[in-house]
């Protein structure tokens, strides 16, 4: 019997929940908000954390802008990569290993359905792009603090990228069985 908090069905479900909850999440901000610029944001901590609408047509802090196609491109290799490395058994018994890819999973395909399109949105300005298909990922936590840092605006599938890269980086640091097993002094 499947153990649902091991393998594939914690992975699946991981993805998931991360995937929808960034996807709902965006709704409601732009349906709440709007495209960018078309009503104030909502302070939630003055001078620290507002809720506002962007589009990022590019990457991390919004560098390659315009090269959507490349980084969904990017982004489907990736899902394939490590869906082939959760299949390796070793992967689906290592707990840890198994949240960190599913986070970044449920990140890269809430980013992916909106560097698709697939959220319908179109343009509202420039008036050279206006009505035409939005290519972008919808961004809408905006972090700062006056002075001292002013952090581009994210949207929770970035969220999970970072938790899940981040815990990569801790699985990977961590020793392995083997090296533990050598360090054993030998039974008597």
């Amino acid at each position: 019997m499947l153990n649902p908090l091991r393998g594939w069905p914690l992975f699946g479900w991981i993805t998931l929940v991360a995937s929808w909850l960034d996807l709902v999440t965006k709704w409601a901000m732009f349906r709440r908000l709007g495209m960018p610029g078309e009503q104030l944001g909502i302070i939630v901590v003055p001078r620290m954390l507002s809720l506002e609408t962007n589009l990022n047509e590019g990457a991390l802090f919004g560098m390659g802008q315009g090269m959507g196609f490349f980084f969904a491109a990017v982004s489907c290799i990736a899902i394939v990569a490590i869906v082939w490395m959760v299949s390796q058994q070793v992967t689906r018994d290592d707990l840890w290993l198994t949240v960190s890819l599913a986070l970044i999973t449920g990140g890269i395909v809430g980013n992916l359905y909106d560097r698709l399109g697939l959220p319908g949105l179109t343009w509202h300005a420039p008036l050279t792009r206006l009505g035409t298909p939005v290519l972008a990922v919808r961004d809408w936590i905006h972090f700062r603090l006056d002075g001292i840092i002013d952090w581009p605006i994210f949207n929770l599938a970035d969220s999970w990228l970072v938790i899940g890269a981040g815990l990569l980086l801790l699985v990977s640091l961590r020793p392995s069985m083997k090296s533990l097993n050598a360090t054993q002094p030998p039974h008597q």
